[in-house]
């Protein structure tokens, strides 16, 4: 094992995995597509390159191309992992970095989007049935409040409160750390939210 590898519990194949993860991750989708129409989507809207800011300036189909393509840069390298790697915990790794690298984007500087779609992929491949419960509460969320920020992560988060009464410690792990993780991505909605401001 690499010292890394030795470190995470697994070996170099998983660190491997790993890395391709947080590579595909951090793909920002949302730029090439709006570039593809001539737009910085970083200088327009909300400035975020999520699938939300993409379909506010650009239309509803750029903004549901973003968002097939940031699902699936976090569903793809976690179903290869989870099939190609005899440890679980390698794709749970793998899909962590996915949500990591979108986040956090080395093309963009560290920056990048909020981690909701990706984060969708992974758990869609990991957990299919508890990604439907996400997607329902994040429309009753929505319906009720018509803010997207709070259906997200309250999506997350109810995913998190069944996966840790259930017992299932790996992934609630990674459930709560990705709500922590929405929870910051989203603090400027958050913080419009509560001085009475549309985020």
């Amino acid at each position: 094992m690499t010292p890394l590898g030795s470190w995470l519990g697994f070996g170099l194949g998983g660190l491997l995995w790993v890395l391709l993860g947080f590579a595909v991750g951090a793909i920002p989708f949302g730029v090439i597509v709006a570039r593809g129409q001539g737009v910085d989507i970083q200088a327009r809207g909300s400035g975020n390159i999520g699938a939300t800011n993409v379909a506010r300036v650009l239309g509803v189909v750029p903004g549901l191309i973003v968002l097939v393509l940031d699902a699936a840069k976090g569903a793809l390298p976690t179903a290869l992992a989870l099939h190609a790697a005899a440890d679980p915990r390698v794709a749970l790794a793998t899909g962590a970095a996915a949500i990591l690298g979108h986040c956090f984007s080395p093309v963009l500087g560290f920056r990048g989007g909020k981690g909701v779609a990706t984060a969708f992929g992974v758990f869609l491949v990991l957990i299919p049935a508890l990604a439907a419960v996400a997607v329902a509460v994040f429309v009753i969320v929505l319906i009720i409040t018509r803010v997207p920020a709070l259906g997200s992560l309250a999506g997350v988060a109810t995913v998190a409160a069944i996966l840790i009464a259930s017992h299932d410690h790996a992934t609630a792990g990674l459930a709560a750390g990705t709500t922590l993780l929405l929870v910051y991505t989203h603090r400027t909605n958050l913080a419009k939210l509560r001085r009475g401001k549309p985020p």
